[in-house]
């Protein structure tokens, strides 16, 4: 299922196994209404999100700071196996339309284990420089916390 493959100095990489089935995994990321109580850390938090579900399509959040600030980030879909994997880019606008800025591509994948979901999220870097920079910002932390907020508000509904 991997169409990647990763390089230590160009790649952050999460992986974990999860006590939450893949079809659940993948509908907290695919639903607006599920993607947003959980996936920014708190205390930050995600007020809006848009998804069209398709190659080319629009994945865009706006994530909130404590302060207030709002940070909209647009990007698009590169590919999508249902309940397996997502891969999403911000070096694109939706309809695969190019943008300047654009910091990361990522994969997450969800394969089924007993009792849950190997989960991975890999986001590759065109240069060592912006692995850095997106590691510098908190990305382990950061994504282990929106991992471990998926896992809890998964288990609500």
């Amino acid at each position: 299922m991997t169409a990647y493959k990763i390089d230590p100095k160009l790649d952050l990489v999460l992986e974990r196994v999860i006590d939450v089935p893949p079809e659940l995994v993948w509908k907290v990321w695919t639903e607006p209404k599920h993607l947003m109580p959980w996936f920014t850390p708190k205390p930050w938090q995600t007020v809006d999100c848009e998804i069209d579900l398709r190659p080319g399509g629009i994945f865009r959040t706006v994530m909130r700071s404590p302060e207030g600030k709002d940070m909209d980030n647009a990007g698009c879909y590169l590919e999508v196996v249902q309940n397996r994997k997502l891969v999403f880019t911000d070096a694109l606008l939706p309809g695969y339309r190019p943008r300047d800025g654009g910091f990361f591509t990522a994969f997450v994948t969800m394969e089924p284990v007993k009792g849950g979901t190997k989960y991975t999220a890999v986001a590759m870097h065109k240069d060592e420089a912006g692995r850095k920079t997106h590691e510098d910002m908190g990305f382990h932390s950061g994504w282990n916390t929106a991992l471990d907020q998926l896992v809890a508000y998964a288990k609500t509904i």
